[in-house]
């Protein structure tokens, strides 16, 4: 962690402000070295792609004094600031990731670009930790532009649930009475993206604890704020839903970046009353400044003139910060200055380490490539390939590990069909290699714990002998019946789902037995219906959201494939959102309503089981199996299959369909015929008429699209049949 003691002028009797002042200061100039000398390494090679806090650090140390233990921060790539005042990540930790090291990278484990922050939720097993033991909560940022608004929303959401029920399940790890506070940090230019006003409008409507921060400097990239927000600002384009008529809205503070005792005020009265009332915020942080412009991909003295850019000197918060102390007698001019020059020590000495954990290694596999090539060159000078690779790879200069592999790899090509001892150790690397990078980049897109959904032994559903006929619905909603007893962390909402019970009466009759609290409506807003669920589910509840239809899903596609898909991964295993996401579609009677996209899903959810049942007793089978487990999932139920009649199983919250198995309905010697949902009986009744024309058809629902088959069941029906169709509802090609 960062030192804010050491480098500190000692001084006896300073007052409580002075030296929470001067830790606050040192942290600024910590944070805003290391967006320098961040920048520098992107520009020389060392690192990829740099995005960086500059220019926001007096405003986001005023906002790390307000928050509490069990508070959650979700944010954008901007906040490293935060993470550096609570003690939250190194000076290390932070170039861990701008260098993508995949050993020491304690945010995303080298799966993110810089400025993507996390703190852990899960230990290395999966089991949840103590979240109310951390200063701040951060949930694992993503690039999209507005994109944590939806997710901010349900993480609010879970203090006004938690405040509601008693006795949840291991509610203390999360919840403290539901007196935590989200705080939700944005650029003003993201303000314009629709997921920030649909957040502002439900939590508006929901009253949550959500505080938004608004950091504006002025410009998104380029474009001044006048041709992004209306009248320029975003705090009057919004004040249409302030309080004060005497009807629930949302508190609306100013505040200016570089006064640093405005800026602890307004922070600690915004966050404090959201908490205690339970009322969203937002606060405007005006005359930001960005000294070193959007990115390392460009330059702001492109569009600023000189005027602006001479501003943004002026009225630095590091610098106006620095006058003040002076001003106030914290810190003398000498010591200021003394100051700024340890945190340009500081910062180098610890970017330093960082980059030579990273060097190391890489020096160690191009010495280990030299020293092999050397001596199969020596082996086989006839082998021109082979001496012509060594040649080349001889000549790098600080290659990465992956130009050394593939050089290695080049070698074991030219050496096809020879033996010589420098080969197999040059291929026992190669393996090696291969064997560390399954670890670095291809896991926890699922979970590999035993809640993983593919861990979960399935149960069969049992049936009476005299087991009642029911609709489709009947069986659903009885099951749901089962599991809100069972699982009383359980919670469900979208569009109609509270009063009446759903569109298709699936959840008829849950808000009466369970209340408003855990069965309720929601309005017409795909985006934050799945934030709900993202951030429900990250703070311990088991959310079950509908939409309401399978194409209304196309809404909602940014949080499903940016957020939801890939926190588990993106965090290094470090946290999870087993969110459940209900729809229903396949009646495929017109485009954008009630259709069959499969195509787009596959092609986009991967992180997402997908589960299509051919039936409502299979539908009931998916929920049974994911509340048991802890992975996010799509539940598609068949439109048309609500009324169609099925035996009423006995063992109703119990029984377990597995996901990725599929189940063969009719054994067959002639064609293999391969499909899901509602075509599932479509082709038994083509089953049926082919028999009699002496055509044996072997029948396989594959029940999940995520995953497929993972035993292979078709393949083993395909070697009896020897031929194969696969039947599909998307366009063509779609699902298959």
């Amino acid at each position: 962690m960062i030192d804010t003691i050491a480098h500190i002028p000692a001084k006896p009797k300073k007052s409580k402000l002075a030296q929470e002042a001067i830790a606050d200061y040192w942290t600024c100039l910590v944070s805003r070295e290391c967006s320098v000398q961040g920048r520098e390494d992107v520009l020389s090679g060392k690192g990829k792609f740099g995005i960086f806090g500059d220019g926001k650090e007096l405003a986001q140390v005023s906002l790390a004094r307000s928050v509490r233990k069990g508070d959650y921060r979700s944010g954008y790539y901007r906040d490293q600031t935060i993470l550096f005042a609570l003690n939250q990540v190194s000076v290390e930790g932070l170039f861990a990731e701008l260098y993508a090291d995949t050993k020491h990278d304690p945010l995303s484990g080298g799966r993110q670009m810089s400025g993507h922050y996390a703190t852990p939720f899960l230990d290395k097993d999966g089991k949840g930790l103590n979240l109310m033991e951390s200063q701040l909560n951060s949930v694992a940022d993503i690039s999209t532009t507005a994109g944590a608004m939806g997710r901010s929303l349900g993480l609010a959401l879970a203090s006004k649930i938690y405040k509601e029920l008693d006795e949840l399940p291991n509610a203390e790890l999360f919840t403290k009475n539901g007196e935590e506070v989200c705080i939700a940090t944005i650029g003003d230019a993201s303000t314009s993206e629709g997921a920030f006003w649909e957040t502002i409008n439900a939590a508006v409507v929901n009253q949550v604890p959500l505080v938004v921060f608004v950091w504006d400097d002025g410009y998104g990239i380029s474009v001044p704020k006048k041709y992004q927000t209306a009248k320029a600002s975003i705090s009057t384009a919004i004040s249409g839903m302030s309080t004060g008529d005497g009807k629930p809205g949302i508190d609306i503070y100013t505040v200016k970046a570089y006064d640093y005792e405005g800026l602890r005020k307004t922070m600690k009265k915004a966050v404090d009353k959201s908490r205690k009332n339970h009322s969203p915020a937002l606060v405007h942080v005006e005359d930001v400044t960005q000294p070193m412009g959007h990115s390392t991909s460009g330059s702001h003295q492109r569009y600023k003139d000189k005027e602006r850019l001479q501003w943004e000197i002026d009225f630095d918060g590091n610098k106006k910060m620095a006058e003040w102390l002076v001003k106030k007698g914290f810190l003398t001019a000498t010591e200021e200055a003394t100051m700024r020059k340890d945190a340009k020590d500081y910062v180098s000495k610890h970017k330093k380490i960082a980059w030579q954990k990273v060097e190391q290694p890489a020096k160690e596999k191009f010495n280990l490539l030299k020293e092999q090539g050397a001596s199969l060159a020596q082996a086989f000078p006839e082998n021109t390939l082979l001496q012509e690779t060594v040649a080349r790879s001889m000549g790098l200069f600080q290659p990465e590990p992956h130009e050394v592999l593939a050089e290695a790899r080049r070698m074991l090509y030219a050496l096809a069909g020879q033996d010589h001892p420098s080969k197999i150790t040059l291929q026992n690397w190669v393996n090696t290699q291969y064997a560390e990078a399954e670890e670095d980049y291809h896991t926890h897109l699922y979970s590999p714990h035993a809640d993983s959904a593919l861990k979960i032994e399935p149960v069969a559903a049992e049936y009476a002998d005299d087991a009642p006929i029911k609709s489709g619905y009947e069986i659903l909603n009885a099951n749901f019946d089962a599991l809100f007893q069972k699982h009383p962390n359980m919670v469900s909402f979208g569009e109609d789902v509270g009063k009446i019970g759903g569109v298709n009466q699936a959840m008829a009759g849950m808000q009466i037995k369970y209340g408003k609290t855990r069965v309720f409506d929601t309005g017409i807003r795909e985006w934050t219906i799945m934030g709900q669920a993202i951030g429900l589910s990250i703070r311990g509840l088991r959310p079950i959201a509908e939409i309401q239809y399978l194409d209304y899903l196309i809404y909602a596609m940014s949080p499903l494939s940016d957020d939801l898909a890939t926190i588990r991964y993106r965090s290094d295993g470090t946290q999870a959102a087993p969110a459940i996401i209900r729809t229903r579609g396949h009646r495929l009677e017109g485009i954008w309503h009630s259709g069959s996209p499969m195509g787009m899903l596959l092609g986009s959810m991967r992180g997402i089981y997908i589960c299509v049942p051919r039936n409502m007793t299979q539908a009931a089978g998916f929920y049974n199996t994911l509340l048991e487990a802890k992975d996010p999932a799509i539940v598609i139920e068949v439109l048309n299959g609500y009324r169609l009649k099925e035996k009423m199983p006995a063992n109703l919250g119990e029984y377990r369909v597995p996901l990725g198995i599929p189940e063969t309905i009719t054994d067959g010697a002639d064609v293999t015929v391969v499909t899901y949902g509602p075509l599932v009986l479509y082709a038994t009744k083509a089953a049926e008429i082919l028999s009699k024309m002496g055509i044996s058809i072997e029948l396989i629902d594959v029940q999940t699209l995520i995953p497929f088959d993972i035993n292979h069941t078709i393949v083993e029906s395909l070697k009896k049949t020897n031929r194969i169709i696969f039947l599909d509802e998307d366009v063509p090609g779609g699902g298959s």
